[in-house]
C-alpha cells in the first residue's frame, strides 16, 4: 500500500512498505532535466548530478562512496528530461546511512570550482564516448529532429560548447531556482520502520527553505518530420524511425505498449522475426515508446550493413501498412496483455523499481497507481482500443527518419514520407 505525506514546506514523501523483503531503497526526485534547460546552459542538470558526489563539507568524494560501499549498498544517480534522481539501494538497517549520506550530498556540496573543471572534463569524455556509440547517438539525433528549436530534444549530456559557459555561479542560480522543496519528492520502497523513517526524513528535509515554488508546466510540442544522416566510418548502419507518440499520463499509453509488444517489443514481434530470423537483415531491431509531459514518441530503431538500409525500411513500412490495413489478432492481443502483466508484476520484485515507479509518478503525475489499477487497465485493452491507437500513430500521420554510418547524405529518406 502506497502513502502520501507532504512536510510543511512542501517536499512530498511517497512509500511503500514490503515486509518480505530485507532491503530498502530511497531516491530523492527533483523535477527537473534537460527539458528546464536553455541552448547556453544545455546539460548542466546532468552536471549538477555529477557535482553531488564531489565532495561536501562533511565528506570527501571518497567518503561519500565508501560510506555506502562499506555498508553493501548502491549509491547513484540519473538525469532525464523531466527529472533527476538520487538514490540508494541498503540492507533494511542501513536506512540512517542512507538518509544522511543523500541529505548531505543534497545539501552540502562544496562545488568547488577545481571540482567543476575536473567534472567538466569527465562529462566531455562522456559526451565523446556517447559519440563512439553510434546505437545510443541515433535516438539523440531523432529527438533533437522531431523537437527542434524546444528543450525537449536537447541531448541530456549537454554539448562540447554549451559545457564550457557552465559555471559555478550559473550551477547555484540554476540550483536556486529548481532545487527546491516544491519541486521535489522522496521516494521510499522496502521494510522500514514508517513513523522512524519519517523522522529521520524530517529531521534532514524539514528545515529547508526554497526562494521559489517551482510548477513543472511544459507548452505543447510540435513534432516536426524529415530526415537527418551523420555520416560515420563505421561498419553498421543505424536507423531511427519517429513518430509521434502518448504523453505521459495518458491512458492510451496502455494500448500502445502493446501494440508496441507485437509490433517491435521483443523476440517474437513481427519486426524482430520478419528481418532478423526470417530476413538476417539486422542484429537488433525493435520499437518502443517514450512519453513526457504533452509530449511523446513511438520509434523503431535498426542496425545493419548499410547495404541492407533500404532492404529493411521497405520491410518496416510494409509491415506499418500491415498493421495499418489488417490490425491484430485477438490471440496477438491476449499474448501481448499477457507479456504485459508479466513484466509488470516481476517489476514490482524489487525494491529499487518500485521505489522508482512511485517517485517518478508523483514528480511527473501527481498520483501514484496501485498494482490492481495497472493491471486492471491492462486487462481492459480491447480490439477496438488498439485499432484506434494504430490510427492515431500511423494513419496519415508525419514520421521522421535519422541515420548514423557511412551513409551518403544524399540518400533519399523523402520517397518514404510521401
Amino acid at each position: 500500500m502506497y502513502r502520501k505525506y507532504t512536510l510543511k514546506n512542501g517536499v512530498r514523501i511517497v512509500s511503500e512498505y514490503i515486509p518480505y523483503v530485507k532491503s530498502v531503497s530511497l531516491g530523492i526526485w527533483v523535477g527537473t532535466g534537460s527539458r528546464r534547460e536553455r541552448k547556453s546552459n544545455n546539460g548542466i542538470s546532468h552536471f549538477i548530478e555529477h557535482m553531488l558526489f564531489k565532495g561536501t563539507t562533511n565528506r570527501t568524494t571518497r567518503e561519500i562512496a565508501e560510506s555506502i560501499d562499506c555498508i553493501g549498498g548502491q549509491l547513484n544517480a540519473f538525469t532525464g528530461k523531466e527529472y533527476t534522481c538520487f538514490y540508494t539501494k541498503t540492507l533494511d538497517t542501513h536506512l540512517d546511512v542512507a538518509i544522511d549520506v543523500l541529505s548531505d550530498m543534497f545539501f552540502n556540496s562544496k562545488m568547488d570550482e577545481k571540482d567543476i573543471e575536473l567534472e567538466r572534463k569527465v562529462i566531455l569524455e562522456e559526451i565523446n564516448m556517447y559519440e563512439d556509440s553510434p546505437e545510443e547517438l541515433v535516438h539523440d539525433i531523432l529527438s533533437e529532429l522531431v523537437w527542434a528549436n524546444n528543450p525537449l530534444g536537447y541531448p541530456i549530456l549537454g554539448t562540447a560548447e554549451s559545457l564550457t559557459a557552465i559555471n559555478r555561479e550559473e550551477i547555484l542560480k540554476y540550483m536556486k531556482e529548481n532545487y527546491v522543496p516544491s519541486n521535489t519528492v522522496i521516494a521510499i520502497a522496502g521494510n522500514f520502520d514508517y513513523d522512524y523513517a519519517m523522522q529521520l526524513i524530517e529531521s534532514k528535509f524539514g528545515g529547508w527553505e526554497g526562494s521559489s515554488s517551482r510548477k513543472n508546466e511544459y507548452t505543447n510540442t510540435k513534432f516536426n518530420q524529415g530526415s537527418v544522416v551523420k555520416f560515420k566510418d563505421i561498419e553498421q548502419a543505424h536507423l531511427c524511425i519517429g513518430f509521434e507518440g502518448v504523453a505521459q499520463g495518458d491512458d492510451r499509453l496502455y494500448d500502445l505498449m502493446v501494440v508496441n509488444n507485437i509490433f517491435g517489443g521483443g523476440m517474437s514481434s513481427r519486426l524482430f522475426q520478419k528481418v532478423r530470423e526470417e530476413r538476417g537483415l539486422a542484429y537488433s531491431i525493435f520499437s518502443y515508446p517514450s512519453s513526457y509531459c504533452k509530449a511523446g514518441l513511438f520509434a523503431i530503431y535498426a542496425g545493419m550493413s548499410p547495404s541492407q538500409i533500404h532492404e529493411v525500411v521497405k520491410i518496416i513500412f510494409d509491415e506499418i501498412e500491415l498493421l495499418k490495413k489488417d490490425g491484430i489478432s485477438k490471440e496477438e492481443l491476449d499474448k501481448a496483455k499477457e507479456q504485459l502483466k508479466g513484466n509488470y508484476i516481476l517489476g514490482l520484485e524489487s525494491t529499487s523499481s518500485r521505489m522508482n515507479s512511485i517517485g517518478k509518478s508523483e514528480l511527473i503525475l501527481n498520483e501514484i497507481k496501485t498494482p490492481d489499477e495497472v493491471l486492471d487497465r491492462i486487462e481492459s485493452i480491447s480490439m477496438d482500443s488498439v485499432s484506434e491507437i494504430i490510427k492515431d500513430i500511423f494513419v496519415d500521420k508525419p514520421f521522421s527518419i535519422s541515420a548514423v554510418g557511412t551513409i551518403e547524405d544524399n540518400m533519399d529518406f523523402k520517397k518514404y514520407m510521401s
